[in-house]
């Protein structure tokens, strides 16, 4: 069922992630002044919330380095209000103490929380970058993933909202299937977790749901039915992100792009930033009619903090 257009739609940017490797694109942002520069990037182009995770500036290797998370936060803020949400998914198999440590050391205002366990599985890319790789690390981190599961249990969750409540932060809940909604709606019910929630519908990784129309309607008709009330963004992988984020302008929701998520601008052609896959779709919400929020509606939407209590 299609809601009528939201007032405002907030588009975020997911700029770096923890699953693409520098042998795949030349632009994926790397060092800490990258990650500020394509952090700025989507910005100028109109996003409202960029999404953070660092890497080794050397070899480009996922990390959860506290003191990279500071360097580009801090001087993000000194140069405009963008809302950061930083990941507590760490890199693929970092332990879920150092998976935390961002929340408690930058008190940011947003943050992802991953609301279940899935095989989480990037294995199958391998064979097109054999004989390609920049640095060793890459194909092992990728082919690993064939068995491997990233976990994130009741006991977790639980925890990671905690921690987050303490230090007012707001969770952004990542929802890779289905059975996640149950998860939340259970943690709801027994006074786990504080409503209204923010869903992020993460569509098309191997191992969660497949990233189609009739699925996304599904996922909201879902956490309408056991949640209630809250706000929902999108994001897709690959080649199925615009078509997925569009639709989720038209049925009301918020949109994720960025490289995190596709390395692409268009069939064959690599973006060069994050920015220029958030002012495509800014300039299709345009053409939509669906208006797009500023930082400041979009900490107003969510109900953050502000950036004046945040330690960065």
């Amino acid at each position: 069922m299609i809601t009528s257009l939201p007032r405002k739609a907030i588009i975020t940017a997911a700029v770096s992630g923890a699953i693409h490797t520098p042998t795949m694109s030349p632009h994926l942002p790397i060092t800490p002044q990258q990650l500020i520069e394509d952090i700025m990037s989507v910005y100028e182009a109109g996003g409202a919330v960029a999404h953070l995770h660092v890497r080794d500036p050397e070899t480009g290797q996922p990390k959860a380095d506290q003191e990279i998370f500071k360097e580009v936060a801090a001087e993000v803020k000194k140069r405009c209000d963008i809302v950061l949400c930083m990941t507590t998914g760490g890199s693929l198999g970092d332990t879920v103490e150092n998976r935390a440590k961002v929340v408690s050391t930058l008190e940011p205002e947003l943050a992802s929380l991953n609301a279940g366990s899935l095989n989480f599985a990037l294995f199958h890319v391998v064979p097109k970058y054999e004989g390609q790789w920049k640095y060793d690390w890459e194909r092992q981190y990728l082919a690993g993933t064939e068995d491997f599961i990233f976990p994130n249990t009741f006991y977790t969750i639980r925890k990671f909202t905690e921690l987050m409540g303490q230090y007012g932060t707001k969770p952004e809940f990542e929802i890779y299937d289905v059975g996640m909604i149950n998860n939340l709606a259970y943690l709801i019910d027994t006074g786990k977790i504080e409503t209204p929630v923010y869903l992020q519908f993460v569509l098309g990784i191997l191992g969660g749901i497949p990233a189609t129309v009739e699925n996304l309607v599904y996922l909201v008709q879902t956490a309408r039915q056991q949640i209630g009330d809250f706000q929902w963004s999108v994001c897709a992988a690959g080649r199925t992100q615009l078509a997925m984020t569009t639709h989720a302008l038209l049925m009301g929701g918020h949109a994720r792009v960025g490289l995190e998520d596709n390395l692409y601008l268009e069939k064959g052609t690599l973006a060069k930033s994050s920015g220029e896959q958030v002012a495509k779709l800014k300039r299709i919400a345009d053409e939509l009619g669906v208006e797009t929020a500023t930082p400041e509606e979009a900490r107003q939407i969510l109900g953050l903090k502000g950036l004046d209590k945040v330690n960065f």
